[in-house]
């Protein structure tokens, strides 16, 4: 089984990004299931109904999200109504939505676990406390167990795949919006990656306006982050391949399309 991870979308220029490049890559890759990460994908934050189901239409599977998830506010009447659709499953409970959804893939049933981090990140509860009991209830269906771990400090991520290196398939690194290069299959076979990176504006500081992030930095003042309008993108993403009896991850590649050029790990 393979399995196409699309690092956090953008804005518009990664929606975009995403339209113009997720059916080839499905092609490429035979992916027999792509996940998204959409939890910037309106205006930078957030994510609407709309454009929820354009990713769906362009050829995503199933969305995660992460510490943008309530940023529009929409969100709200529909979150509840789909399966493909997964939040930070350490929000506090009685939030909206779910943190763990089941897929059916290549006549296999894959668990979508979204987690979020604590280090420089707002207080939720723990995501090492959460996440054995997670890691049971998606056994009790499959051994295909796909982690996106959204967070800000690469050593809480690095603890997340060794703490659950040979219980996952794969967990993947979300947030920071810069590509790692240390893609690899752990230990006892799960595939690891610190961070895949953003889907969005090119010429760009983490996805917003380049003048914006270095005027902050200069003058220690609060500005207005704003996605700039551009043609020049770049797509992150990576591709798990699995072993179809036992969800062991037998191959890792990372991705990673920009204007410059186009390169396949």
């Amino acid at each position: 089984m393979n399995i196409l991870f699309i690092g956090d979308i953008v804005g518009k220029p990664g929606r975009q990004a995403l339209q113009d490049n997720l059916a080839s890559l499905k092609k490429d890759y035979h992916a027999d299931l792509t996940i998204v990460n959409g939890e910037n994908a309106a205006h930078g934050k957030g994510l609407t109904k709309k454009i929820f189901n354009q990713i769906l239409e362009w050829g995503g599977d199933i969305v995660t999200l992460g510490n943008h998830a309530w940023d529009k506010k929409e969100i709200f009447e529909f979150i509840d109504d789909t399966d493909k659709l997964v939040r930070p499953a350490n929000f506090p409970e009685g939030t909206p939505g779910k943190g763990l959804q089941f897929i059916k893939a290549k006549n296999k049933t894959v668990a979508v676990i979204n987690l979020q981090g604590r280090t420089f990140m707002n207080p939720i509860d723990d995501p090492f406390q959460i996440i054995d009991d997670l890691i049971t209830e998606a056994k009790k269906k499959t051994n295909h167990i796909f982690v996106d771990f959204h967070a800000e400090a690469t050593s809480e991520k690095q603890a997340m795949g060794w703490y659950l290196d040979g219980r996952a398939s794969a967990v993947v690194g979300t947030h920071t919006h810069i590509q790692t290069s240390d893609e690899r299959i752990l230990t006892n076979g799960t595939a690891y990656i610190t961070d895949v990176g953003m889907t969005g504006p090119y010429d760009s500081i983490l996805g917003v306006e380049k003048e914006a992030v270095i005027r902050r930095f200069k003058t220690a003042l609060p500005v207005k982050f704003e996605v700039p309008e551009t043609e020049r993108t770049v797509l992150s993403g990576i591709v798990v391949t699995l072993d179809d009896q036992t969800g062991i991850a037998k191959k890792v590649k990372r991705i990673l399309i920009n204007d410059d050029h186009m390169r396949f790990h």
